[in-house]
This record gives structure tokens, sequence and C-alpha cells, in this order.
């Protein structure tokens, strides 16, 4: 197990190397890769050491996931799902569900998330997707699409309607029952596991279940509020990769007879690069901070740093793409797909909308200062 994050970043580093580009054209991560981050816990790090985990601080846990995300957007997303999984089992489930789990997100096996379906998107209040009683099981019926890492998952928890609210369920990928498809060539974080699911009938234990009862706005925001700082902390790692990609470009590419760097043009793209870096991670550092003292604004600076970072991230991306110009044209290098990966971040754990309509209500309900 890494004892620091420098060890951590290491064992990355040596798990990647240059390979996110075939993974990138691939639409695939090796399984390996995935298992032996998945093995060390890093996937989940902040899972309680009570329960096998690494016990990470949400800001600890934060720069690790810039660091992922600036190797490979579809690592960390594959990082980002386990992590909602992990996070909506602590704070959903009982203390034998905690047993029951959590030892094995942080020991090896992988997972997913489920919100999404082909009428349900932003708004989940037309979510159909049924959690049923029946004896001494739940029976789970209905479709969900755009699952990121369901292609790689052993187990998916899945949010669906039980009785008059919402609630939770653990299932297995090899569930009677249970059919995945992974989404073909997303045009976005390729290699993160995009899949449809479908569960017809699928017999589940009690066990299984999480929150029962919950409404389902609360349940949704629980889980959402996780995968929101980790995306944002994802763009921050984009936007890192970005200007170091175009800083040294711009210090080695000559034109008219000097480095691009002394252009005042491009060199505005730095400087506006280096700034939008710059806000992102305070607004995460923020965000963590806000998470790890159990800040009632935590949910808030969650969706202010998720809003902020991904409007960086893909107005960084551009001005990197331009910075590099046809150098960042060839499929698959750095910049080409932090800006296909970027735009996406803009629509995935609420849009960029949803967020400032968020944000709004809460600037409504605010009291004078």
């Amino acid at each position: 197990m890494p004892e620091s994050l420098a060890d951590a970043h290491e064992l990355v580093d040596d798990l990647v190397g240059d390979q996110a580009i075939e993974w990138d054209r691939a639409g695939l991560i090796p399984d390996g890769v995935l298992r032996t981050l998945a093995n060390r816990g890093l996937l989940c790090a902040e899972v309680p050491e009570a329960s096998g985990g690494l016990g990470m601080s949400s800001a600890a846990n934060g720069e690790f996931t810039a660091f992922v995300g600036s190797r490979c957007s579809s690592l960390r997303s594959v990082m980002t799902s386990q992590g909602m999984a992990a996070w909506t089992i602590q704070r959903l489930g009982s203390s034998r569900q905690h047993a029951a789990y959590l030892p094995r997100l942080a020991g090896g096996q992988l997972a997913a998330v489920a919100f999404s379906e082909p009428d349900a998107g932003s708004d989940l209040s037309a979510m159909t997707t049924t959690i049923e009683p029946d004896g001494d099981a739940v029976v789970l019926r209905g479709q969900k699409v755009w699952t990121t890492a369901a292609h790689y998952a052993d187990l998916i928890v899945v949010v669906g309607r039980y009785g008059s609210g919402a609630a939770a369920v653990v299932v297995p990928t090899s569930a009677s029952g249970v059919t995945v498809t992974r989404v073909p060539r997303p045009s976005g974080c390729r290699a993160a596991g995009h899949a449809d699911v479908r569960f017809d009938d699928v017999r589940l234990p009690v066990i299984a279940v999480l929150g029962g009862g919950q409404p389902l706005m609360l349940l949704v925001t629980t889980a959402l509020a996780y995968g929101r700082i980790s995306v944002a902390w994802g763009c921050v790692g984009i936007l890192r990769a970005c200007l170091d990609a175009a800083r040294h470009h711009a210090r080695t590419r000559r034109q008219f007879g000097r480095p691009l760097a002394q252009h005042q043009l491009v060199g505005r793209h730095l400087a506006n690069l280096l700034t939008g870096e710059q806000i992102a991670t305070r607004m995460c550092e923020h965000a963590s901070r806000c998470w790890d003292s159990g800040s009632p604004d935590m949910v808030v600076a969650s969706v202010l740093a998720k809003q902020v970072s991904a409007v960086q991230a893909a107005q960084g991306a551009a001005a990197a793409v331009q910075v590099l110009g046809s150098v960042a044209a060839h499929e698959g290098h750095a910049v080409e797909r932090a800006y296909r990966d970027a735009k996406l971040m803009e629509l995935i754990e609420g849009s960029t909308e949803i967020c400032q309509l968020i944000l709004s209500d809460h600037a409504v309900s605010m009291t004078a200062r």
C-alpha cells in the first residue's frame, strides 16, 4: 500500500506511462491497471481505514485525483465512479452494509453508479427504474444509460424508485437479468467504460438496498456531491496537463525568428491557462476544506467547484489547442484528448446549466452580508 501521495503518483506514472493514447484509441483501460489501483485502495482512497481503506482526506485525495486526471481522464473517470459508489454506501448504508461492501471496493473490486435513463437525465424526477420488495428479496427493473465504468464494474450502485420514495441498490453485474452494453466511441473519456445497463427482473437480497424510502433528490444529491468534487479536481488535472504542454511548445517552437512564448497573443493564452488552473485549484481546495470539516456548505461548495473547474478546463483546453496548432490536431495527443474530455466535464454530474440553476437558487436564499 502506498505510504504517501508521492508513492501513489509514482505508481500511476508507472502504470500509465505513455499508454493513455492507446487506451483512448482502443476505448479500454487494461484490467490489470484498474485491479492494481483497486487492490491498493487508490480508486476510492477516502474509504476509512476501519473499512479497509486508506482514509485519505478530501484534500489529499483531490490532489491525487488531479494528478491522475493530468495523465488520463478516462482513468480518473473510473476513479470518480469508484469513489461515488463507496461514498454512497458510506452515507446511506448501515454498519452491516459497510462491512459487506466497503472492504471489497477498497480491496480490488470495481464499481459504478447508475443514475441517468433514456428519458431522465438532468430531470431525474422522470426516473422509471423500480426497486420492489418481494418477500425476503427485492426485484430491480429498468434501464440506465451512460453509466461510467459500468463496462469494468463488478458492482453497480443503482438509483431507483422504492415505494413512495427512492433507494439505491448494490447490484453484481454477474446477476441474472443484468445486461451491460458499451457505449461505442464516446466523444470524450473514451476508455472510461461508459455503458448502458438493463435490469430485467433482477432479484437481490434485502441487504443490497441502501437508504430505502429516502426522497429521490436527497438521495441523488448525496451521491452526486462526491462525484462533483472529484470531477472538479479532475478538471484541475486537465488544466495542468494543458498548461504543461502549451508552455513547453511555446518555449521550443520558433516562428518569425523567436519562440512562440515571446509573441504577445500567444502569451495571452498562456496567462489565461495559468489563471484558469489557479482559479480551479483554489475552488477545489475550498470545497475539500468544507468536505473535510463537515461544513454545511460542502454541497454548494462542490457544485461551485465543479461548475468553475469544468468551464475553466473547457476554455483552457481550447486555448492549449490554439497554442499548439496542428500539433494538437493529431488524434490522441494529450491536448487533443483534453479538448474532448474537458467538454464532457461540462455535461456530467450536472451540466453547466444545472449547476448554474443550483447556484442561482443558493444565491437567492443567502442572507445579506
